[in-house]
């Protein structure tokens, strides 16, 4: 079974990239640094010490922390920073660390699996940290490596996501707290296991394939196992990067984003959960390479069709008594809500405010802050009536974690035009150059899928 396995492991890549020139590759590899010297002062050297520093909720908070720390809040800055601090305060795992979970997994060292293997991290996680590689075939890798019993920390910790649930079931008396909470766990389980997030992200590869804008890093499945994922390694700009490049070339990043998620959500009724500064790759013109698919969420057809009946109801109706209809068929609010149509429609108008005038529409701090204080707003008359079920608990990462992305980008466009172009009840011709090359790659594999 060991010489299968090596055997396997020596033709990895070959289907992916088997003609890349190693000068190709060593020039991706050379051109994904870290950014800071790796300080090894407090190192991860034992399972014991990844239950130290991540356990007792540390772990499951810096999740939250980490979407706190990007995501436009009425906090007070100095506290949001304090998040980013957060996500960032695990140390690096110690060099002899990192080489027992590759003798665990593979009974070899990074040294003999890779042609060249960087011993220090270019990016550190929640649950592992990154390093980058060529493998033997001459092929820029990025390689995830878990921390060894993160899985068993951060599961033992979940059960403290009760007090979560009490907290909201105050806020929200009709919310289905139990649901919600049972849902950001599976979400935050599900990131543990890197073979479904080796899945998700062949699912994502397969289906932009070609795309003139969206990279999907090809997955190494010889090379990877349950504690560890390989991936092409991307190349671009990162996001702290790109924001010192002008707002023209800005506003082409946010579109090509803003095209991602949703016709992620309604082609491929998938939908990648965690828009993270970090996880994103910009190389000019609109092309971005879309990293980490630990925490994505499938949608089936009905899920998406009460999507679409919100929006039908919203922005393309106008009609009170139809969106009424709609979000109480998706459980987002009880029957028995005394409130008339047009306030509960008012209510709900913030959450789809960038497309529903047909104009230009610039995200920026102003409406997310608003929008994020309007989401908890534990005054307004429909609070007490309003539920969240499961399908909207990843779902409000949209309206939460994509838009402060694109207010801090200062995105700006008709989002109206280039949604319509997405939603498959409108289907509208292209309004943008970066419509027109998606139209292209659409038009190509209807034919490819007809031949």
């Amino acid at each position: 079974m060991r010489a299968k396995r090596m055997t396997q492991i020596a033709r990895a890549g070959s289907k992916l990239a088997s003609q890349t020139a190693l000068s190709r590759a060593r020039a991706i590899f050379t051109s994904q640094k870290r950014g800071e010297p790796v300080d090894r002062s407090r190192e991860i050297r034992s399972a014991q010490d990844v239950a130290q520093e991540l356990g007792s909720m540390r772990g499951v908070m810096a999740k939250f922390g980490q979407m706190l720390s990007y995501v436009s809040t009425p906090l007070d800055a100095q506290v949001r920073e304090g998040f980013a601090a957060l996500q960032d305060s695990a140390p690096p795992m110690s060099k002899e660390l990192v080489e027992q979970v590759f003798l665990d997994e593979f009974g070899l060292l990074p040294n003999d699996l890779y042609t060249e293997w960087d011993p220090d991290p270019i990016a550190s996680a929640s649950i592992g940290q990154v390093h980058r590689a060529i493998t033997h075939s001459g092929i820029a890798v990025a390689i995830k490596v878990q921390y060894p019993g993160i899985s068993e920390t951060l599961t033992a910790d979940l059960a403290n996501l009760r007090l979560v649930a009490r907290g909201f079931r105050f806020a929200f008396p009709s919310m289905d707290t139990d649901s919600v909470v049972a849902e950001i766990a599976s979400k935050i389980t599900e990131e543990l296991d890197y073979v479904k997030e080796a899945r998700n992200q062949k699912t994502f590869y397969d289906f932009y394939r070609d795309h003139p804008l969206i990279k999907i890093p090809g997955v190494f499945d010889e090379l990877s196992t349950s504690k560890v994922l390989v991936t092409e390694l991307g190349e671009g700009l990162r996001f702290n990067e790109l924001m010192s490049e002008d707002l023209a070339e800005r506003n082409l990043a946010g579109e090509t984003i803003f095209r991602f998620v949703f016709r992620s959500l309604y082609q491929l009724r998938s939908f990648n959960g965690d828009p993270h500064p970090g996880n994103y790759l910009f190389d000019g013109g609109g092309k971005v390479t879309f990293l980490d698919f630990g925490l994505t969420k499938s949608f089936t057809p009905s899920e998406i069709e009460l999507f679409e009946s919100m929006i039908r109801a919203m922005v393309i109706d106008e009609s009170p008594a139809k969106f009424r209809g709609a979000i109480e068929r998706a459980g987002l609010l009880t029957s028995e809500c005394p409130l008339d149509d047009s306030t509960i429609y008012r209510h709900f108008e913030p959450f789809y405010e960038s497309v529903i005038s047909d104009g230009p529409f610039a995200f920026n701090d102003d409406y997310t802050t608003r929008l994020f204080a309007h989401t908890f707003d534990q005054k307004a008359q429909i609070a007490r009536y309003l539920m969240v079920s499961p399908p909207f608990v990843v779902i409000q990462r949209i309206n939460l974690g994509l838009y402060s992305l694109l207010a801090s980008l200062g995105a700006s466009a008709n989002f109206r035009r280039i949604a319509e172009e997405i939603w498959p009840f409108v289907q509208r011709n292209p309004s943008t150059p970066l419509g027109e090359l998606e139209a292209s790659w659409l038009a190509e594999r209807r034919r490819s899928a007809q031949s």
